[in-house]
């Protein structure tokens, strides 16, 4: 049973978790800077989930476009002077553009070929980092201000940059879920299932990958821009290749192809991380084990094994 569309896209479902998290800042369980980090990585999953979910096209290096995004918006914001709208903005730019750059190297391959050369292309971003001057290394640019939305919301507060992160999060997750149901997304489902066959209705694959590419770069730019006014940071970990690995754990974990899959899986994983980090070495291993439990009790991730036994769409 289907959700019955509503005006400006929304759905019951939607308008009711939107209004539930409108409300966190009103209660005292949930720490505001916990679910700002939440949207971050929720809006990262979308879209490496809007390349592997629906076009079937895994990358290893997404943590390119989502650390390059953070820290041209930090330099943008701390060095230019521009206002929080613009800089990111401008790391969106950025990471699409970049996108554009690796997509145009790696549709060429399919399969694990894809996978690597988007990590070997990550690895060089990687290795841009530790050695621009704007960067700082290992220190990474530090105390990033958040300035004032449009030049009038006082971002500083904890309240308002809440309010900032949850519209982005809900601009990003309503345009994703409009690419995936508009023609473009249907042709790129078609692409995911049988490639061949799309090939043979005219469709010139190579570019819509492309395109989805460049569109899945430009929305982990918008994380990493958001996550940089979050934690007011940009560091080498956004780029690192773990973070990479993260967001497909993210993905994979809530349900590929669906659209509120890599929201759940950013939650959980970002939960997971908060309460294993005092285990040191070991909170790599333990989180390793609920992985495998959770694909092995979940085969369509949490939220696909959620919405097939309930015969709806999430």
């Amino acid at each position: 049973m289907l959700t019955k569309p509503m005006p400006f896209g929304l759905d019951k479902t939607t308008i009711v978790i939107l209004a539930l998290l409108a409300l966190v800042p009103l209660q005292s369980f949930v720490y505001d800077l916990f679910m700002m980090k939440v949207f971050c990585f929720a809006i990262f999953a979308m879209s490496l989930n809007l390349l592997l979910g629906y076009t079937g096209l895994l990358s290893f290096g997404h943590a390119a476009f989502f650390g390059s995004a953070a820290y041209v918006t930090s330099h943008a914001v701390k060095e230019w002077g521009l206002t929080p709208e613009l800089g990111l903005l401008v790391g969106v730019a950025v990471s699409a553009g970049l996108g554009y750059v690796f997509g145009s190297l790696a549709i060429r391959r399919q399969g694990i070929y894809f996978a690597m050369i988007t990590l070997a292309l990550a690895q060089v971003i990687y290795f841009l980092a530790t050695q621009m001057p704007f960067t700082n290394g290992e220190d990474g640019i530090q105390g990033v201000p958040r300035g004032a939305l449009f030049g009038l919301i006082d971002l500083t507060n904890s309240t308002p940059m809440y309010y900032f992160s949850l519209a982005v999060f809900a601009l990003a997750f309503l345009l994703i879920r409009r690419i995936v149901n508009s023609p473009f997304g249907q042709v790129l489902k078609s692409i995911r299932e049988n490639e061949p066959r799309a090939i043979s209705l005219g469709f010139d694959v190579d570019r819509y990958k492309l395109v989805a590419f460049v569109l899945s770069a430009g929305f982990a730019g918008l994380a990493g821009g958001l996550k940089a006014y979050v934690l007011q940071l940009a560091s080498l970990s956004d780029v690192h290749w773990h973070t990479s690995g993260e967001v497909v754990l993210m993905t994979i974990l809530g349900g590929i192809g669906t659209l509120w899959g890599p929201v759940a899986g950013a939650a959980i994983v970002v939960n997971l991380n908060n309460y294993l980090a005092n285990l040191g070495g070991w909170s790599t291993i333990t989180m390793g084990a609920i992985f495998v439990i959770c694909v092995l009790a979940f085969r369509r991730g949490i939220v696909g094994e959620i919405a097939h036994r309930l015969k709806i769409k999430l």
